[in-house]
């Protein structure tokens, strides 16, 4: 696979979209958010869910989950999840407990061997973990909407211009 390829694909797919820039970039913001959140089962429906709630755009926010929330960037997200929750919260999670539940996860057990995957690790680890993500979501969640919003803002009067052209 070439990465270069990978990304211009998703950069045109992105340009591509239509609707309102405020819905398009809050789409990308709730799907960066859930996709660095690390709730690899729940992500999808989460992203759906939010962005029916918020009135945004689903497709961007899969589209922006789906780039942000793949095999390269698991390790790190949960890395980094882990540390900053085990700074914020009471509780302890070694690396080793995360590393097995990934390797398990990673193998697409399906929804329910999932779910009992997280379960095992016990509620400590899931609230280090999520506790975690979210602080480590919310800077990127942020300048994703800001870089975005004014992107998409500049497409629509590009396109409303070469409307009027016509």
């Amino acid at each position: 696979m070439n990465p270069k390829r990978f990304f211009k694909y998703f950069y045109l797919k992105f340009l591509r979209l239509k609707g309102d820039p405020q819905s398009l970039a809050g789409g990308i913001a709730i799907g960066v958010f859930l996709g660095i959140m690390p709730i690899m089962p729940f992500q999808t429906i989460l992203v759906v869910l939010a962005t029916v709630v918020t009135r945004t755009s689903t497709i961007a926010a899969v589209l922006s989950s789906f780039l942000v929330a793949n095999p390269l960037t698991y390790v790190p997200q949960y890395y980094f999840s882990t540390m900053i929750g085990n700074a914020l919260t009471p509780y302890d999670l070694t690396w080793s407990r995360i590393k097995e539940a990934m390797d398990l996860m990673s193998q697409d057990p399906g929804f329910y061997k999932s779910l009992r995957i997280l379960v095992e690790l016990g509620y400590e680890s899931v609230i280090v973990i999520v506790v975690g993500g979210m602080i480590l979501a919310i800077p990127f969640t942020l300048a994703s909407y800001y870089i975005s919003l004014p992107v998409f803002q500049k497409i629509k009067k590009r396109r409303e211009q070469k409307h009027l052209l016509n």
